[in-house]
């Protein structure tokens, strides 16, 4: 799905995917900003066989087959954030079990941090015996020590890596306030590191776009990965709603790659500053959480106008952990921010980014949550198009983003 626009005398109608729905919403023609992409979001349009190729052949690497042998422990990274999970898995599920690894020497590993295991009961019978795990990084029992970065800290990690023959990561591409992107790498660290491991980094965390400065968290993660040796990455770009935009297979190496697919599709560029900012969140929402909500507010939040409006249009029902409650309490976004750095709760990227956005202008928000829960997060709660048509009535320019929880914005030549 994407953004639909039709022009009457003086306006524009526009419908913009929200959830599994459609919002329509009018604009002066005048008044919209447009946008600049590099390519739209195209579906791959046979995820298992792109899977398939992508692990036949990977970028300057030979098929991942080739690598294994029939006695090998496999421990399969799984981003629980992407869609059509099942879709994804099997096809790899497949291609370990060509190269004579049974199901229970495979274990799927999860983060933990955004849960949505609805996909395991989906997959194939031929791979019940495959084993799963939930990290859990207050579990010392389950972590090993690896090595020391080259600034001198002792890093644990989870021990099932850690004791794996073969590390495959399935992840998604995106981008991270911590990390610039998330994904690749980062699908290993900090998400599997032990608890100071995921809080190293509380300081580093910026609204600043992938590329302004350096990251020491994403250096770190990088350094990890190489210190485990060899991983095989199956990265994914996610399309509008639950599609996929594109697949790639090989080592960390091509990680660069993935980037720019991302950078292609996702990165878009605005001429200037705008008044109001519509973000929407498409697709199925039991995969939108607080952390999806949170990064379309980021989006807007670089190219809206100091005071000026974002408004975030989901079908979701987040959840927010530790951190919700730290805006909850706080009396002002500032204070919250404050508040994050000191505590460094779990979810305080998704916070982080709420929060500076509150900072920055007056939000309003559309989910399945009470109105007074969302007023709780310096958010007016809005319920129906007619809501947001009202702020779009008045006078100013506005700016209207498709799955703004994936989009970088960005004004032109920033």
């Amino acid at each position: 799905m994407s953004v639909e626009v039709v022009t009457l005398p003086h306006m524009t109608q526009i419908e913009l995917p929200v959830g599994r729905s459609r919002w329509d919403l009018r604009a002066r023609a005048e008044d919209i900003v447009p946008i600049r992409r590099h390519t739209s979001p195209t579906p791959v349009a046979d995820v298992r066989s792109a899977v398939r190729e992508a692990l036949e052949h990977p970028l300057r690497f030979e098929a991942l087959r080739r690598a294994l042998t029939p006695d090998d422990r496999i421990a399969l990274v799984v981003d629980e954030s992407l869609p059509q999970i099942p879709t994804l898995l099997t096809p790899i599920l497949e291609h370990l079990s060509a190269a004579g690894i049974t199901p229970e020497r495979i274990t799927l590993l999860t983060s933990g941090i955004a849960p949505h295991n609805d996909w395991i009961a989906e997959l194939p019978e031929a791979f019940e015996e495959v084993r799963t795990e939930v990290h859990d990084p207050a579990d010392r029992r389950r972590m090993s020590y690896l090595a020391s970065t080259h600034e001198g800290r002792r890093l644990y990690l989870n021990r099932t890596l850690v004791d794996a023959d073969q590390v495959v990561i399935l992840s998604g591409r995106g981008y991270d306030p911590l990390l610039g992107y998330s994904g690749g790498a980062a699908s290993i660290f900090p998400a599997f590191g032990d608890v100071e491991s995921r809080q190293a980094h509380a300081a580093d965390l910026t609204m600043s776009p992938p590329g302004h400065g350096v990251r020491p968290a994403l250096q770190e993660a990088e350094e990890v990965v190489w210190l485990m040796g060899a991983p095989f990455l199956i990265q994914v770009v996610e399309g509008l709603g639950d599609e996929i935009a594109y697949v790639c297979g090989g080592l960390v190496e091509t990680a660069a790659d993935a980037r720019r697919a991302l950078d292609e599709r996702w990165h878009i560029t605005v001429g200037r500053r705008t008044g109001t900012v519509v973000a929407s969140v498409s697709g199925d929402p039991a995969r939108h959480g607080f952390a999806a909500l949170a990064s379309a507010l980021a989006c807007a939040a670089r190219v809206v106008d100091p005071g000026g409006c974002i408004v975030v249009l989901s079908e979701s029902e987040p959840q927010p952990g530790a951190g919700g409650e730290l805006l909850r309490k706080a009396e002002e976004p500032e204070q919250a921010l404050r508040a994050i750095a000191h505590d460094q709760p779990a979810d305080m990227g998704a916070v982080f980014q709420w929060a500076s956005a509150a900072a920055r202008a007056r939000i309003y928000v559309a989910c399945d949550l009470p109105p007074e829960a969302i007023e709780e997060w310096f958010a007016t709660p809005v319920t129906s198009p007619r809501e947001v048509q009202r702020l779009l009535d008045a006078p100013g320019t506005c700016l209207f983003i498709p799955d703004g929880h994936k989009t970088l914005a960005t004004l032109v030549g920033k």
